[in-house]
């Protein structure tokens, strides 16, 4: 076996030890490859970069990516609102000591950290990062690493007992540490180059079943023991602003009954989610909103065809590489709740409505044997197929041919009609196994961990965890995932839209990448090779305030990570533009009735210049009134009622907290938006005395009894940001 202590599945706490064996069975040139998110394994992999700072003729390569990094802030004032923030909801939580040293500027020569993933914005100043960004898709993140000579993998997992046996699970990571593991195998089975896998048990990572369930000899180590069960990295939930949840509304319609969803993390994530509890679970005002909106009006056509606006009595399946805190929101409001199968004939009986996950039909054997399930004369798949989802009830034997109920025996010849009568004596009630959602990997707030935690096992097994390669795309068992996926909405974002239908998500058009292609593009395709599919792009209309207000739907844009060749449905806070299969002039004019009427003249002016669209065209009169101010003044009233709030799904923050974060946030858009409006607004701060009503947010900055000028004047600051949002 070519493994690396000849043996795999040791079980050890020894860190250093594992890490001088993998030194000595690789070598020093180690290419590191872990999975996004939660599950990087912090005590081997902060050990194997010590080992590579002390010695610089090891050569250190590690790809990954969404490295979760403890907020600490850069200004004095950032410092002082995340320092405490960050202690409370971090304690505990391990850190990765390269990502540390890199932010520091302190990482040696000799490692080298290449990531196809991160948080949006986080590298884009990194010289580093941008130097050796790996640009993949998700689905190709493995391939991509073997041709760079990854030999090491490293993963947290978690453990349960069961039945008195330990059990392995990949828990919240299994997107593409599959791929990773079965890499390791089949070099040790078929020699040649030496490959490493590593295991590091965290129990406190909620244990999930599916594809998630790992065998122990998957990996040559795994690390246990109660040093490694650290506190799991809980993300912080981003505001959702009035715009967000326009954009979500705008969504929420083309979302139809008995479908399929994906969406993603973030705020545009959770606005979505909310306009779609706000139909299900106050659909009259739901409406209302639709109706004010001009939704209703505009896109009446599209919302009947694909989408609607009535309750969701049978439900939505979740097929998404994220499964986030918005999902298991759906879950509780009871929207995510059509369940799928691992079985073509039975998706086919479900989605033509012949069978019901919760109802077992009489006829059952009947349906099956027409589609040819299974065989007139049973065997022992065929019984085992029958058991396994629960179309026969449990605590049967098959036995000679004959299916055995206790001490009664019902023959398994069920080509006679008399024994498929028979058989429904022992039919079961209900379908076994089925799942609401399959997802490759998950994050959320800790209320997110303590909801999976807090499940029992039956109800945690709905929420099925799989590979990248099954999730994002098709290949493979194309006619089963069709079936799962009926009436697709992949919902994603974009930072760039052009007025010819292309989208930039990932990068800008300098070459500087803000985050990653991710999934995106596969479930693009995807959208388009699915009949009953669409794809859905999300893209606020503007970035920035008053001197650096920008449109971001623009004619063109250096860089597209959905190319117009897969355009679909546009959305912004003003509205929805769908144009699939249209031609040019249509997709401009469609593209020019969602953007900001800032900027319309402008982007028409470029189409016209362009020969694009007729030099005589005019934006119709309803499109020319979309700013924000219109926005807020319909959904600030259902605001004031408990609707659209800026964390509609809860929040780690204190109210002092989020109302000190948003003034802070707001000053800072000031001085790069209208900096002259600052100055003079500061200036008259300094002539203001401190009003009582700021003191406890003094008090949170630590400012109450400032020691020195530079403290006075950052008290003032906080002072005139929270009296510029109107929090004091």
């Amino acid at each position: 076996m070519n493994s690396m202590n000849g043996k795999v599945g040791v079980v050890t706490n020894d860190v250093k030890k594992v890490v001088d064996d993998v030194l000595k069975y690789i070598g020093k040139d180690i290419y590191l490859g872990m999975s996004l998110g939660l599950t990087k394994p912090p005590f081997f992999v902060n050990e194997l970069y010590r080992r590579a700072k002390e010695d610089p003729t090891i050569n250190l390569s590690i790809v990954s990516a969404l490295v979760l990094e403890k907020p600490v802030g850069h200004s004095d004032i950032e410092k002082r609102f995340l320092g405490p923030l960050s202690e409370r909801l971090f304690d505990g939580v391990a850190d990765i000591d390269y990502m540390v040293d890199l932010r520091k500027g302190l990482l040696p020569k000799n490692v080298k950290v290449h990531e196809f993933y991160s948080k949006a914005g986080a590298n884009l100043n990194s010289q580093h990062l941008q130097e050796n960004h790996l640009p993949s898709n998700y689905t190709q993140c493995c391939r991509d690493g073997v041709i760079n000579g990854f030999n090491v993998f490293a993963q947290i997992i978690s453990s349960k007992k069961i039945n008195g046996k330990t059990v392995y699970s990949m828990a919240c990571n299994t997107d593409i540490c599959i791929e990773g593991v079965e890499i390791v195998k089949e070099a040790r089975v078929n020699g040649g180059k030496k490959f490493v896998a590593i295991a590091e048990v965290n129990d406190n990572m909620p244990f999930m079943y599916g594809d998630a369930i790992v065998d122990k000899n998957s990996y040559d180590v795994i690390l246990q023991g109660e040093t490694f069960n650290t506190k799991v990295f809980g993300a912080p939930k981003d505001p959702v602003s009035l715009i967000d949840h326009m954009i979500g509304l705008n969504v929420s319609p083309l979302i139809k009954d008995n479908g399929t969803i994906q969406v993603g993390i973030g705020a545009l994530g959770d606005a979505i989610v909310a306009g779609t509890i706000l139909r299900n679970e106050h659909n009259e005002v739901y409406n209302e909103v639709l109706e004010k909106t001009g939704i209703i009006s505009r896109y009446d056509d599209l919302i009947n065809e694909w989408g609607g606006t009535g309750v969701f009595k049978k439900g939505l399946y979740g097929s998404s590489e994220m499964f986030v805190d918005a999902f298991m929101q759906m879950y509780k409001s009871g929207i995510l709740k059509r369940k799928v199968f691992e079985s073509v004939p039975i998706m086919q009986l479900i989605n033509s409505g012949q069978l019901a996950a919760d109802k077992i039909p009489a006829d059952i054997i009947d349906k099956l044997l027409k589609l040819e399930a299974i065989q007139p004369k049973l065997r022992d798949k065929d019984f085992k197929f029958l058991t396994e989802f629960g179309i026969l009830k449990s605590g049967l034997k098959f036995v000679n041919g004959s299916i055995k109920d206790g001490n009664v025996n019902y023959p398994g010849d069920l080509s006679k009609a008399e024994n498929r009568t028979k058989i429904r004596k022992i039919l079961g009630k209900e379908l076994l196994d089925g799942k609401v959602i399959h997802g490759a990997f998950f994050i959320g707030p800790q209320s997110f961990y303590k909801a999976l935690n807090d499940m029992s096992e039956e109800e945690r097994s709905q929420f099925g965890m799989s590979g990248v390669e099954k999730v994002n795309q098709l290949y493979g068992d194309e006619v089963l995932r069709e079936l799962q996926r009926k009436d697709g909405r992949f919902v994603n974002t974009g930072m760039k839209a052009t007025l010819l239908g292309a989208i930039a998500g990932d990068m800008l058009e300098d070459g500087r990448v803000v985050s990653g292609i991710g999934g995106q593009l596969d479930f693009a395709y995807m959208a388009h090779v699915l009949r009953d599919a669409r794809l859905i792009m999300m893209v606020k209309s503007t970035k920035g305030a008053g001197k650096t207000l920008k449109s971001n739907i623009v004619f063109s844009y250096g860089h597209c990570s959905v190319p117009r060749y897969y355009r679909d449905i546009v959305v912004t806070e003003y509205g929805v533009a769908d144009i699939k299969g249209r031609p040019d002039h249509i997709i401009i004019k469609e593209m020019l009735n969602i953007a900001d009427s800032r900027f319309q003249p402008q982007l028409l002016d470029e189409a016209k210049k362009a020969k694009k669209i007729p030099k005589d065209y005019e934006i119709p009169e309803i499109y020319r009134h979309n700013t924000p101010d219109k926005i807020t003044s319909i959904l600030k009233p259902y605001q004031d009622q408990g609707y659209f709030q800026p964390f509609p799904f809860g929040t780690d923050l204190t109210q002092q907290e989020i109302r000190l974060g948003g003034s802070l946030k707001g000053m800072k858009n000031l001085v790069s938006g209208s900096p002259l409006k600052f100055v003079r607004g500061l200036g008259f701060e300094f002539l203001r005395p401190i009003p009582k009503s700021a003191a406890e947010y003094l008090e949170r900055m630590n400012l109450t009894k400032p020691s020195s000028i530079k403290e006075r004047i950052t008290r003032k600051l906080i002072v005139f940001a929270l009296r510029n949002n109107k929090a004091i």
